[in-house]
Parts: C-alpha cells; sequence; structure tokens
C-alpha cells in the first residue's frame, strides 16, 4: 500500500492532478476516449498515402509510432491533454501534390513532398524556441479566441455528422444521407445512447458510447456477413488474427531528397504546410485550452505551457517526416478526452500508449466503425460551442462580426485556419476604419498583413 500511495503521489507531483481537479482514473478514461475517437486514422493515413507509392504496411507502423510517441512527449514534456498524430488535409495535400500538383510524374515525388515537411518541422521548431508562436496565441483577442473555441466545435461536430454518413458532400453541395442506411442508423443509436448517459452523468460517458456502439455495429456485421457491413463503412475485426508484429518503417523512413527540394518551385509548397499547419494547431490549442479550462481571463495558456506545448507539435512534424509519414500535428479530437475530464498530460500518456498497443492490435482498433465515434463528436461539438455565451455579440460590431466570421468560416471551409484568417482580418480592419487602431496590437497588424497576402496569393 505504501509503494501504490507512493506512485500515486509522484504522478500527482509529475501532472499536478489535484491542482487541476482531476484524478488518474479520470486522466485514463479520458486518453482511452481520445485515442479511439482518433484512432481511424491509423486505417485512413495509410490509405490516403499510399496512392502516391509509398507502402500502406510501412505507413501503418510509421502512423501509429509519430502518433503514439510525440503524444506521449507532449504529456510528460508540456502536461497538456493534447494529443498528436499524422494531420487530416494535410495528408491530402500531400498526395495531392506527387499525385496531381507539382511533383507529379517526378522521380522521388513522395520523397520530395517528406522533405518539404521535414523543412517544414524545422521551421515551426525554430520560431517556437524564439517564442514567436508563443506570441502570436496571446496577441490574438480573447473574443477571437472564444469563437476559435465555438468554431472548432461547428467544425468537430460537422465531422462527426459527414463520418456516420448522415450528411453528405453531392456535386459540391451537402445533402442528407439515408437514415436508412445502417451506418446512419448505427450513428442515431450512439447519439441516443451517448446522450442518454450524459443527462444520467455517468462517468465516462463518451468512451461507453463508442464501445457500445462499436459493439453493435460488429454484431451487425456478424449477422449480415462481412461483404454487406463494408458497403456501409462497418467491418467486423478478424477474431483469430487479434494479435500481430508490426511492419517496419525501413522503406519509408529518412527517405529524403533534399537537392530537389530545395529549389523556388517548391517555396510555395512549404509555405502551404507551414501556413495550414501552424494557424491549424494554434486554433486547436487555444480551443482544448478554453475547454479544459487552462487559460486566464484573456483566454492565454501559461507561457511555459504554450511553449512547451508549440515545440512539442514542432517535434511532432519532423519527427513524423523521418519515420515517413506526413505532417504530425494536435488534433482536435483532443476535446473528446477533455470532454471527459482530461485536464493533464496524463490524459495523453494514455493516449500514446494505445496507440503503441495497437501496432500489435491493429485489426481491433481500425476496426471501430466511423458511425461509433462520430455521436462522440457530435456531442463534443455540442460541448465547445457553450463559450459562446462568453462572447459580446450585441453591441460592439468590431468585436461580434469578427467573432461570428471566425465562427461561421471553419465548418463551412473546413478549415481552422480559414477561420482565423478572416477573424483576424476582419476584426484588424473594422478597428482600424472605426477609429479603434489603437486597440490592435503590433502582432495583429503583421498578422493581419500577412494574412491579406495569404488571401490574395494563395
Amino acid at each position: 500500500m505504501e509503494t501504490r500511495n507512493g506512485n500515486e503521489s509522484a504522478l500527482e507531483r509529475y501532472f499536478k492532478l489535484k491542482e487541476r481537479g482531476t484524478d488518474a482514473r479520470t486522466e485514463f478514461t479520458a486518453g482511452l476516449t481520445t485515442f479511439l475517437t482518433m484512432a481511424y486514422i491509423l486505417a485512413v493515413n495509410p490509405i490516403i498515402l499510399s496512392a502516391t507509392g509509398m507502402p500502406k504496411e510501412a505507413l501503418f507502423t510509421a502512423t501509429a509510432v509519430s502518433a503514439g510517441l510525440t503524444t506521449i512527449l507532449m504529456g510528460v514534456f508540456a502536461n497538456l491533454p493534447f494529443a498528436l498524430a499524422s494531420g487530416m488535409g494535410l495528408n491530402a495535400y500531400f498526395a495531392t501534390l506527387v499525385l496531381a500538383g507539382p511533383l507529379k510524374g517526378v522521380p522521388n515525388g513522395w520523397q520530395i513532398a517528406l522533405t518539404c515537411v521535414l523543412l517544414d518541422g524545422v521551421i515551426f521548431t525554430i520560431i517556437s524556441l524564439f517564442k514567436i508562436r508563443t506570441a502570436i496565441v496571446n496577441a490574438i483577442p480573447v473574443n477571437i479566441k472564444r469563437a476559435i473555441s465555438v468554431g472548432i466545435g461547428m467544425f468537430i461536430a460537422s465531422l462527426g455528422f459527414m463520418n456516420a454518413g448522415a450528411v453528405k458532400i453531392v456535386d459540391n453541395h451537402l445533402t442528407f444521407g439515408s437514415y436508412a442506411s445502417p451506418q446512419t442508423l448505427l450513428f442515431v443509436f450512439g447519439l441516443l445512447i451517448t446522450g442518454i448517459m450524459m443527462y444520467k452523468k455517468i462517468k465516462g460517458s463518451l468512451l461507453w458510447g463508442i464501445i457500445i456502439t462499436a459493439i453493435i455495429g460488429w454484431i451487425y456485421a456478424m449477422v449480415v456477413g462481412p461483404e454487406t457491413a463494408a458497403q456501409f463503412g462497418i467491418f467486423e475485426p478478424s477474431w483469430n488474427h487479434l494479435i500481430s508484429m508490426p511492419p517496419s518503417v525501413s522503406p519509408i523512413a529518412f527517405k529524403f531528397d533534399f537537392k530537389n527540394a530545395f529549389t523556388l518551385a517548391m517555396l510555395p509548397v512549404i509555405f502551404a504546410f507551414f501556413f495550414v499547419d501552424m494557424f491549424d494547431t494554434i486554433g486547436t490549442f487555444i480551443g482544448c485550452a478554453q475547454k479544459a479550462k487552462l487559460v486566464d481571463e484573456k483566454g492565454n495558456m501559461s507561457e511555459k505551457d504554450t511553449t512547451r506545448g508549440l515545440l512539442t507539435d514542432a517535434i511532432g512534424t519532423m519527427f513524423g517526416a523521418c519515420l515517413g509519414t506526413s505532417t504530425v500535428t494536435t488534433y482536435i479530437e483532443s476535446s473528446s478526452g477533455i470532454a471527459e475530464g482530461g485536464r493533464t498530460g496524463l490524459t495523453s500518456v494514455v493516449t500514446g500508449l494505445f496507440f503503441i498497443i495497437a501496432l500489435f492490435l491493429s485489426n481491433i482498433f481500425t476496426s471501430v466503425p466511423a458511425a461509433a465515434t462520430a455521436p462522440a463528436l457530435v456531442i463534443v461539438g455540442l460541448l465547445m460551442i457553450s463559450v459562446i455565451k462568453d462572447i459580446d455579440l450585441s453591441e460592439d460590431w468590431t468585436e461580434a462580426l469578427p467573432a461570428f466570421l471566425t465562427i461561421a468560416i471553419m465548418p463551412f471551409t473546413a478549415s481552422i485556419s480559414e477561420g482565423i484568417v478572416f477573424g483576424v482580418v476582419s476584426y484588424t480592419l473594422l478597428k482600424v476604419f472605426t477609429g479603434k487602431a489603437k486597440e490592435v496590437s503590433g502582432t495583429m497588424y503583421v498578422l493581419a498583413a500577412v494574412f491579406i497576402v495569404y488571401l490574395i496569393f494563395r
């Protein structure tokens, strides 16, 4: 008992559990919840990147190892409940570069793209060490920060609806999916059961909702057969082959082509990786930190937490490139664990460990249906928009309109960075042209100028 108490007190001291109003059990539940809501990346990332000619098996290992170790680093070094993995959108951009972009038909196309990701990470690391990213985070006005949290809530909810097939994009238009589809029915069941558990304040409601819904999906797959279930995105694990050794990353690790990456033609590519990753990460940090109540009255985390967290994110980008995967970045799905009470880096350590375990149990973790994790994303979206009550949307239009644009642009463009761009630019311009220029900091003027150039020349 003495040893156990000693271990518990060591955890408490290191991760500041009591100080942040949490405990080890809550952190474990939060970590597992975060993992399950983002475990889809283990299946999706290898599929997207393998289209470039990279071996899918090696990509699976690179995805799991990079996510696991960088998330553990985020927990141990920064003590933040934020998880990292290869970013969706950034991996699609990576593949597009090689298949249809400037690297189409170029020998060593994916190797050059990996080199650009590495250089992006090097730039991130430098500006993080000099606390430039921290200064940018702190310069964003509190109302925009609150709006970022709300916008991310709307964005993550929209991801949930689309992952479940409840909403689809047809001919560039959003439309309802089929509500008679087994996939959508499974989602509706998960949403109801999770909502009921949330109402009853059952500990770990989001986690239990994912597990119960996944089991129902697996039962459905066993009843109708794997081929029929697969048509609706529902897959049954191969129970006879649950444990397997992870493939080697040697075919893709450290496969850089610096000679062809250091060219004028690749500068826009490096900038695109840099811009999207930087402001997606800043938005995720702001939104998740607000939900975790790790901010002060101005919406800022402590300088130490911000600097260490952003530095970890930068290191993750470089580490992922070295292993052979696209940009590793902080995930908005971290908010699902935060909604379960995750407040410290212990949440991230648990999430990271599950990614390492998944290396040997990939069969079961990659078989959790998207319709089972989608309800958690929708409910997290609801929880994150609660901060909208703290935004003054009635009297000062120089505050209200930028906040609204930030909120609206994110789900409509499926981009956190685009929401930040429109929020910052509109805030600065409105303040200047209404005689309130003194309320805008120098950093905001620089950001607005950069964003305007970005909007014109992108």
